[in-house]
């Protein structure tokens, strides 16, 4: 599908936060010398419908259990939000169906984002490297049959920049639009000057930095793992906390001046955290003897994702017009999955139609840059 210049009446509707579900293909693309790398999945003894994936004999990441259509909808009745994906659809094994399902969804252009990487995947840099490597190649074949509607944010291997580079070089060229960064990054924070040779490349390429709630520092994963509940909703803690907090880094640190044209987006964590943060970078601009700039999101290109149960409004006073979007997560079923998050979206009272517009097509245009990808 060509991404043509849209009129007022026509406006593309862009899924600004899917996913696609590894599976074992998935990691066909690995090289035969990096076979041995190959992750590997175990079934849960209690719950056999869960599986982890073993990498370097550690569990490394779950894998979204396999349920029936029927067992979806019941979850989605219990959780009050549409969850109900095909399987074919949500592990990309079918791309012709996940186009359909758009369709049915009201969708013309979804962003896919990973599901494995919201932790470290590997302690050693080669196997980061070669699971970075194989990731994106599958995701460059379905791009290809894509028909220009699914496009991604690549992984990289943040121990081996100059093969991180190389990656996305290569990514570009195969339809990714964003670099996914996590908030931490074993021992470092993403504003680390580490990154600065990732940040310009990804610069001189026009991509955008996708900050997907995730967290690559394992002692901080081992000290809130055991906190009281399960994954779904200790990962508030995990993960979401974590994505906010690199927000406020990014915008008291040095980073938005030093790339002044690099994009970033703040993906699943809703985005309620926005006032706050508004105010508490004024506060901290002015104990610093700095003059913050009015509509400081849109200033420093930052966009966030919301949902539909924000307050949209409220937020539209901190944000402003230009800096949110939102997404359905597609193929996940935790507490941020809403597949009808347009449709609902779309429905909602106490918004402009203007301001609608700019949430299901123009920031996303703006952020993603889809029009020239």
């Amino acid at each position: 599908m060509a991404i043509a210049s849209s009129t007022a009446v026509d406006l593309l509707v862009i899924d600004a936060d899917a996913h696609v579900i590894e599976t074992e293909r998935t990691w066909d693309y690995l090289e035969p010398s990096e076979q041995a790398f190959r992750p590997r999945l175990f079934a849960s003894p209690d719950e056999p419908g869960q599986q982890y994936w073993v990498i370097e004999n550690k569990i490394r990441g779950f894998r979204f259990p396999t349920l029936t259509e029927q067992q979806l909808q019941e979850m989605s009745q219990q959780a009050g939000r549409e969850l109900t994906t095909p399987q074919a659809a949500r592990e990309v094994d079918d791309v012709a169906l996940r186009l359909s399902h758009l369709d049915e969804l009201g969708i013309d252009i979804q962003v896919l984002h990973n599901t494995l990487w919201i932790e470290q995947v590997a302690g050693r840099p080669d196997i980061e490297a070669a699971l970075c490597r194989s990731w994106n190649r599958w995701m460059a074949d379905v791009w290809k049959q894509g028909q220009g509607r699914l496009r991604w944010s690549c992984v990289v291997p943040a121990m081996m920049l100059d093969e991180a580079i190389e990656q996305i070089r290569t990514a570009k060229s195969n339809g990714a639009v964003a670099v996914c960064m996590r908030p931490i990054e074993g021992q470092r924070s993403m504003v680390d000057p580490y990154f600065y040779p990732l940040y310009e490349e990804a610069s001189r390429l026009d991509l955008a930095i996708a900050v997907h709630i995730a967290n690559g520092s394992p002692t901080y994963c081992d000290l809130y793992r055991h906190m009281p509940g399960t994954l779904r909703t200790h990962g508030f803690a995990l993960f979401r906390v974590p994505t906010v907090v690199s927000c406020y880094e990014l915008m008291m640190s040095e980073v938005p001046q030093v790339f002044p044209n690099l994009r970033w987006g703040f993906i699943e964590a809703s985005a309620q955290w926005v006032p706050w943060i508004c105010n508490e970078i004024v506060r901290r601009y002015q104990a610093d003897g700095r003059t913050c700039p009015d509509d400081v999101l849109h200033a420093y290109k930052i966009f966030v994702t919301c949902q539909t149960d924000d307050d949209i409004p409220w937020l539209l006073k901190y944000a402003g017009d230009h800096s949110l979007i939102i997404g359905t997560d597609y193929g996940h079923i935790d507490p941020s999955s809403e597949l009808d998050a347009i449709s609902v979206f779309k429905a909602q009272t106490g918004i402009s139609q203007e301001t609608k517009d700019r949430i299901l097509y123009h920031n996303p245009m703006a952020l993603y840059h889809l029009q020239e990808a």
